[in-house]
C-alpha cells in the first residue's frame, strides 16, 4: 500500500484511530514520511506493530502537557547536559515501537553519538526520562502498555501524570509507585535538581 493510498477517518478532539499490525507494510523511511506529511496528527506505533493516530489535543490537555515540557525544558537549558523534547518528537525504541512522550529528556553524550541522518528522523533510542500526561479519552490499558514499553526499552525514570485523579505514577526499572495529589515532583537522582510544579496541571488557570 502506497503512502498516498491510505485513507483514515479523522477522530474528534483527542480521540484515536488504531490500525492493527499488518494493515500497512512500510519501511522505516516510509513510516517516517507518512508521519511528516500528517504533522497535524500525533502518530505512534506500538511494539506489536499497531499504528495509533491521535487528533490534536483539547485546550486543557494541550496546556497540561505543555506545562510539563516547559518546566522540563527550562531545567534542561539551565543544566546544559541534556536536551528536552516535546510531544512532536518520535523515539524509535529497541522493541520496534515508535513513541512520542509529552515531554522527554536525553543526555547530550548519547545524542552526540547519533549520525546527522539519525537526528533528522525519529531518534533511535529510549529517552533517559519521559513524562506522559493522560487525557480524558486515554484508555488505562493503552497507558499501561506505553509505560511498559518505555521500561522494557530501558527507561530509567518515567512519570505518568493523571490529572483526572491528581495522581502520578512513577515508573522505574524496579516497579511502579503511585503518589496521590503531590504538589510537586523531584527527579533525583536521575535528573538532579529537576522539580515539576503540578499546581498548574491539576488546576489550569482557565
Amino acid at each position: 500500500m502506497g503512502l498516498m493510498e491510505l485513507t483514515i477517518p479523522i477522530p474528534v478532539c483527542q480521540q484515536a484511530v488504531r490500525l492493527p499490525a499488518g494493515t500497512v507494510d512500510w519501511s522505516e523511511d516510509e513510516f517516517f514520511h507518512f508521519c511528516q506529511i500528517n504533522r497535524d496528527l500525533r502518530i505512534e506505533r506500538t511494539a506489536k506493530g499497531e499504528i495509533i493516530i491521535i487528533s490534536p489535543a483539547s485546550g486543557y490537555s494541550g496546556f497540561q502537557s505543555g506545562q510539563a515540557f516547559a518546566q522540563l525544558n527550562a531545567w534542561a537549558i539551565k543544566e546544559k547536559n541534556g536536551a528536552a523534547f516535546d510531544s512532536s518528537t518520535g523515539f524509535l525504541l529497541p522493541t520496534g515501537a515508535m513513541r512520542a512522550p509529552d515531554a522527554a529528556w536525553v543526555r547530550l553524550s548519547r545524542l552526540r553519538k547519533l549520525s546527522h541522518r539519525e537526528k533528522q528522523q525519529f531518534l533511535p533510542l529510549c529517552p533517559d526520562f519521559a513524562i506522559e500526561v493522560a487525557s480524558p479519552s486515554d484508555r488505562a490499558a493503552d497507558l499501561i502498555e506505553k509505560m511498559e514499553e518505555y521500561r522494557t526499552a530501558g527507561l530509567p525514570l518515567g512519570w505518568l501524570i493523571l490529572p483526572a485523579t491528581k495522581q502520578v505514577e512513577i515508573h522505574t526499572a524496579t516497579g511502579v509507585d503511585v503518589l496521590a495529589s503531590p504538589e510537586r515532583m523531584t527527579a533525583d537522582p536521575v535528573l538532579p535538581g529537576l522539580t515539576l510544579e503540578l499546581g498548574p496541571i491539576w488546576d489550569p488557570p482557565f
